[in-house]
């Protein structure tokens, strides 16, 4: 849990702007032939409170997700309702090991977008990477597309184009791929991490009917994702779907689900493609409906 390690994740929310980075400068966006096999990841929840506007955080104690409530000190604490997601990562190209956020990206409603991380061996403050990432209706990092170390980026436009970028150590994209298009046809997109068990890294998808989807990774970064198969319907039941990876402990990725009504839910993760989640377990009462999460 890195967000206990270094400087709050608060007060280090910065803000500045430049325009979109391309693939230039130092490391490598692009796979290695063969990746390292995968740790599941256990990352942090964020939520800003719908009414002080303050940024929540709850962390991992085994299977639980605990807080210690909103920062109350600093430069930045008080008002985050500019807030549109905070994308945590583990890029494992450090001291710190797999399975551990070790960096993340901050997106803000503005188009903002901040990065800042464990590389070159040191903690480096927010810096801006991009800015017009507005255009999306939804951005996530479901981990690396193509087997390199470094995670990287997803994003739905509002015309239902999904487009990838490659992540470099530093926090900089490449210039954006197309993914394809029809992908307006779903209401949430979520995953981080490996959800059917061959190392790769997966979404799902909830249509407008209800139905959840998963896409399977291919390892390829220039065709990222294979056909879709139907995990079942019903999920119109939840007003938020995210992934924090491994949020049991027990190994495998999970999925988090909240109710219309506020409660949250684990869909804990099997491995397997067929069945990836076993039924849901509640984890949190309905006072999370206070919350926007990221």
């Amino acid at each position: 849990m890195f967000e206990r390690r270094r400087p709050g994740l608060r007060t280090a929310l910065a803000a500045t702007a430049v325009a979109v980075a391309t693939a230039t400068g130092a490391g490598s966006a692009v796979a290695a032939p063969e990746a390292d096999p995968v740790v599941a990841p256990a990352f942090h929840l964020y939520g800003v409170h719908k009414q002080t506007h303050e940024l929540w955080e709850w962390y991992h104690r085994g299977p639980l997700l605990v807080t210690d409530g909103p920062d109350i000190s600093g430069p930045d604490a008080g008002d985050q309702s500019d807030l549109a997601d905070i994308i945590t990562v583990d890029n494992s190209s450090d001291s710190y090991g797999a399975g551990r956020g070790d960096g993340y990206w901050t997106l803000y409603k503005n188009g903002r977008l901040d990065f800042a991380g464990w590389y070159d061996g040191q903690w480096r403050g927010p810096k801006n990477v991009g800015r017009g990432w507005d255009i999306y209706r939804t951005v996530l990092s479901p981990g690396t597309l193509g087997g390199a170390k470094e995670a990287d980026l997803i994003g739905l436009d509002r015309a239902g184009v999904l487009w990838s970028y490659l992540g470099y150590p530093d926090g900089r994209v490449t210039t954006r791929m197309r993914v394809g298009g029809g992908w307006g046809q779903y209401t949430e997109l979520a995953g981080q991490g490996d959800l059917t068990g061959d190392g790769r890294a997966d979404i799902t998808a909830r249509d407008k009917a209800g139905v959840l989807w998963l896409y399977k990774g291919t390892g390829d970064y220039k065709a990222p994702f294979a056909g879709r198969t139907k995990i079942g319907g019903g999920w119109n039941a939840y007003d938020r779907l995210l992934s924090l990876g491994d949020s049991d402990a027990d190994g495998k990725v999970d999925l988090l689900a909240r109710k219309t009504t506020g409660e949250l839910l684990r869909y804990s993760g099997t491995g397997n493609a067929a069945r990836p989640f076993t039924a849901p377990v509640q984890i949190k009462e309905n006072f999370m409906k206070e919350y926007n999460l990221l």
